[in-house]
């Protein structure tokens, strides 16, 4: 019998979560089904509960819902515990119950440490924005020299800082302008690249041994445009995208699939469509 999986967002046609979902099950020999689900805005427990009733086995969950997915769980993976988002990307079905789980974390290291090869542990990390997304990323940084989250709302980013606090030693805040040193590896967590907005902060962060790394995927950003001028490397977060899914799916199967074909076909997908 063939279990039922899904992604549930709003919106969601714009979703590459099937698309990857399948070519984990065939290259693992695993008899699923996964599809998109877009939710109303204010269905989102009801649709969940809807497709748990429906004997769906687990349930990925994106924007704006990983909130929300959190206040409804049952039972909470300790890396959900840890992230300090109060904000899950997994579900899964436990007889009825609802366990919560967040693989962006783990995502990104493994994109970041497996595909690009950069050694995160011994760095220096700046994270720009101080949002959802930062949080979800904020337990994958153990071992890193130091910590510098930077957004426009300085309050915002102390808020992080207390709770990176918990797992490391040395972190700090600031707004963008008052960046004046670089840095080993540049995350962006905002969500800037969605509209092509600059962010303001100087090019000085950028050393020539750099990572910037977008979590935004599918077009270059003015932040990945910046980097590049600077003489950084850069990458986007399509491979974030692929590993934080493999995550979930081995949660859900108990079998990690191999993640290095399934970038390069969405990413060949991706250019087809540009």
């Amino acid at each position: 019998m063939t279990d039922k999986y899904a992604v549930i967002g709003n919106p969601i046609g714009h979703s590459k979560s099937p698309i990857i979902h399948a070519a984990f099950a065939r290259q693992t020999n695993q008899d699923i089904s996964y599809e998109a689900i877009l939710a109303p805005l204010d269905g989102f427990e009801a649709t969940v509960k809807d497709l748990i009733a429906q004997g769906y086995k687990g349930v990925n969950v994106t924007v704006p819902f990983k909130f929300e997915a959190f206040d409804i769980c049952d039972s909470l993976s300790v890396r959900a515990k840890s992230a300090g988002a109060n904000a899950v990307n997994t579900l899964v079905n436990i007889n009825g119950s609802i366990h919560g789980d967040n693989t962006d974390g783990i995502g990104l290291r493994g994109d970041i440490e497996k595909n690009l090869g950069f050694e995160i542990a011994g760095k220096h990390i700046l994270i720009l924005g101080a949002g959802g997304a930062a949080y979800g990323i904020s337990n994958s940084l153990i071992g890193v020299k130091s910590i510098t989250i930077a957004n426009r709302n300085l309050v915002n980013a102390q808020a992080l800082e207390i709770v990176m606090r918990f797992s490391h030693n040395d972190v700090q805040s600031k707004i963008f302008e008052r960046l004046d040193r670089s840095y080993d590896l540049i995350i962006n967590a905002t969500s800037a690249g969605l509209t092509d907005a600059a962010l303001p902060i100087p090019s000085m962060i950028f050393g020539k041994n750099s990572l910037a790394y977008d979590m935004m995927y599918g077009r270059e950003t003015p932040f990945m445009a910046q980097a590049r001028a600077a003489g950084a490397q850069v990458a986007d977060g399509l491979g974030m995208l692929v590993e934080q899914a493999a995550e979930a799916f081995y949660i859900w199967r108990n079998v990690r699939p191999d993640t290095q074909p399934v970038i390069h076909m969405v990413r060949a997908l991706q250019m087809e469509k540009s």
